[in-house]
C-alpha cells in the first residue's frame, strides 16, 4: 500500500505539471467530440492522433497522457449520438441506445445525458482506483484465461442475450443469429475458404464493424424518419430542461456499482472490450432489478448500467497493457504501439524503471475523469438542443455523419453501398419488431467465439472436452445456466403467487 501511495504521489506530480494538465484537458475535450461522431470511436481517434503526438516531439509521458485522455473522452462522447440520434458512437455504446434514446424521445434528453455522464464518471474512477490498488495481481489472473475459458465467457454472454431486450425472446435469439451470420462473412482464416461472399471481392475480408453499426442503426433510423415524413406522422421532439436529480442517483446507485464491477473485470480480460461488458451489465441488471419490465422503454437503470460498465471496461483494459504488456482492447493495442514507438517497454518493470510514465498515466486518468464530468455536465443543455433541429433537417444531418464517418475510416466506396443495404435491412427488422442490439452483439461476439473455439480445439487436437477442463469455464457455464433458468423460475413462481 505504501508503494501505491508513493507511486501515485509521484504520478500526480507529473500529471499536475501545467503542460501535462493542459494535455489532459485537450485530450478529454477532443475525445468527447470524436466519440460523439458516429463510427469514429476511440480506436480510430487514437490512431489518427498518434502520429501527431509523435510528430510534435512530446515526451513519452505527455504523449501517453494526451492519447489516454482521447481514449476515455471518446468513451464518454459515444453516448451523445446514442442518446440523441439512436446512432451508437462505438461498439460499447450500442446498449446505451436501448433506454437512452427513448428517454430523449420523451423529452428527457438532458436527464439522460447528465445521468450517463455521472455513471461514466463513477465507472471510470472505480476502474482507476482498482487499477492503482491491485492492477498487477488482477492482470496476472486475467492472462490465465485460456481459449476454452473465453468460449465459456462467450456462452455466458449469449445466455445473457436470451432475455436482454424486447418482449419476444425468440426474436432476440433470431436477431443474435443474424449477427453471427454477418460475422461469418469473408475468408476463413484457418482454411482460406471464402464464406458467403457471393463472388464480391470487397467483402472477402469480412464486413467492418463500423459498417454494420452505422448501417443497422444510423441508416435504419434515417429511413424511419423519412418514412414518418412521407406518411405525415413526423412529430417534433419534446425538449425540456430536465437534469439528473439526487433521486435518480439514489435510485441507480447499486446499478452503477454493479455495472462498474462487471465492466472492470470483463475489461481486464484481453480481447473482450466495452461491447461485451456493457451487454453483460445490461443483461445482469435486467435480471436483478425489480420492476424491470420498463427496460428498453426509457428506464434510467437501463442507461446507467451500460454507461458505467463501458467506462469501467476502458479502465480495466489498461491494466494488462501497463502491467504485462498485453493489450486488453483494440484501443490499448494502439496505446501499446505508442509506448513501443517511444522506446518504452510495458510490463511490471515499467513501474520501477519508468515510474513517471506508468504512475503519471494513472494519475492523469483520475484527473481526466473529473475533467470530463466538469466539461460534460455544463454542455448537457447544448447537446440536448440538437433535438430542436427540425427533423426534416436532422435527417440529412444523420446521413452526412454516417457517410463521412464510414468513408473517413474505411475509404472504400463499396462500404457506402453496404451501409445503405444494411440500413434497409435494419428498417425492415424494426418494422417486424426486432431489436437491432442483439444483431450487433451477435456480430461482435461471433468473431470472438469462433476464434477462441478454434484455438481451443487446435490445442486439444479436436477433443471437445477441453471446453470444460478449467474451473473458470465451469463457473461461467454454471452462471450461463443460472441466468437462463432463474428468470423462468421466478416468472412461474410469481404467476403461481398471483393465481393463489
Amino acid at each position: 500500500m505504501d508503494a501505491v501511495i508513493t507511486g501515485l504521489s509521484a504520478g500526480f506530480a507529473v500529471a499536475f505539471q501545467p503542460f501535462n494538465l493542459s494535455l489532459v484537458l485537450i485530450g478529454c475535450f477532443a475525445g468527447t467530440l470524436i466519440g460523439a461522431l458516429p463510427g469514429i470511436g476511440p480506436i480510430n481517434g487514437v490512431a489518427i492522433l498518434l502520429p501527431i503526438a509523435y510528430g510534435l516531439g512530446l515526451p513519452p509521458e505527455s504523449a501517453l497522457i494526451l492519447l489516454a485522455g482521447i481514449y476515455y473522452g471518446a468513451e464518454y462522447g459515444g453516448r451523445i449520438s446514442s442518446i440523441l440520434l439512436n446512432v451508437p458512437g462505438d461498439a460499447g455504446a450500442v446498449m446505451t441506445t436501448l433506454d437512452g434514446n427513448p428517454l430523449a424521445k420523451r423529452g428527457e434528453a438532458g436527464r439522460a445525458l447528465s445521468l450517463s455522464a455521472v455513471a461514466s464518471f463513477f465507472g471510470g474512477t472505480f476502474a482507476v482506483v482498482l487499477m492503482s490498488l491491485s492492477g498487477p495481481a488482477l492482470a496476472s489472473y486475467a492472462v490465465t484465461f485460456s481459449p476454452s475459458d473465453y468460449v465459456a465467457l462467450m456462452v455466458f454472454a449469449f445466455a445473457s442475450l436470451a432475455s436482454l431486450v424486447g418482449s419476444n425472446p425468440v426474436k432476440t435469439l433470431l436477431a443474435a443469429v443474424m449477427g453471427l451470420m454477418l460475422a461469418s462473412i469473408g475468408i476463413d482464416a484457418n482454411t482460406g475458404v471464402a464464406r458467403y461472399t457471393f463472388g464480391i471481392p470487397d467483402i472477402l475480408a469480412g464486413i467492418d464493424f463500423l459498417v454494420v453499426v452505422i448501417g443497422l442503426f444510423g441508416m435504419a433510423e434515417l429511413i424511419h424518419l423519412v418514412e414518418q415524413q412521407v406518411t405525415g406522422k413526423l412529430k417534433p421532439l419534446a425538449l425540456d430542461k430536465s437534469f439528473v436529480s439526487m433521486k435518480d442517483l439514489a435510485f441507480t446507485k447499486w446499478t452503477i456499482l454493479r455495472g462498474s464491477v462487471i465492466g472492470f473485470f470483463i475489461g481486464i480480460l484481453p480481447g473482450t472490450g466495452a461491447s461485451v461488458a456493457s451487454a453483460v451489465a445490461y443483461g445482469t441488471e435486467k435480471r436483478v432489478a425489480p420492476n424491470s419490465e420498463n427496460f428498453g422503454k426509457g428506464d434510467i437503470r437501463g442507461l446507467a448500467a451500460p454507461e458505467s460498465a463501458n467506462n469501467a471496461a476502458a479502465g480495466g483494459a489498461m491494466v494488462p497493457m501497463l502491467t504485462l504488456g498485453i493489450p486488453g482492447s483494440g484501443t490499448t493495442a494502439i496505446l501499446l504501439g505508442a509506448l513501443l514507438l517511444f522506446n518504452v517497454t510495458p510490463g511490471p518493470l515499467m513501474f520501477e524503471q519508468r515510474p513517471e510514465i506508468a504512475w503519471g498515466l494513472i494519475a492523469s486518468m483520475y484527473i481526466g475523469n473529473v475533467a470530463l464530468l466538469v466539461i460534460n455536465l455544463p454542455l448537457v443543455g447544448l447537446f440536448a438542443r440538437l433535438l430542436t433541429i427540425p427533423q426534416q433537417y436532422l435527417t440529412p444531418l444523420i446521413a452526412v455523419l454516417a457517410f463521412i464517418g464510414v468513408y473517413s475510416v474505411v475509404s472504400n466506396p463499396h462500404d457506402l453501398y453496404m451501409i445503405t443495404l444494411l440500413g434497409v435491412f435494419g428498417w425492415i427488422l424494426r418494422k417486424l419488431d426486432f431489436s437491432l442490439a442483439p444483431v450487433i452483439l451477435g456480430f461482435v461476439l461471433g468473431g470472438l467465439f469462433e476464434d477462441n473455439l478454434r484455438r481451443a480445439l487446435s490445442i486439444s487436437g479436436g477433443d471437445w472436452s477441453i471446453l470444460v477442463h478449467s474451473g473458470n469455464a465451469i463457473m461461467l457455464y454454471v452462471l450461463a445456466v443460472v441466468v437462463v433458468i432463474v428468470p423462468i423460475w421466478l416468472g412461474r413462481r410469481k404467476k403461481k403467487a398471483a393465481e393463489a
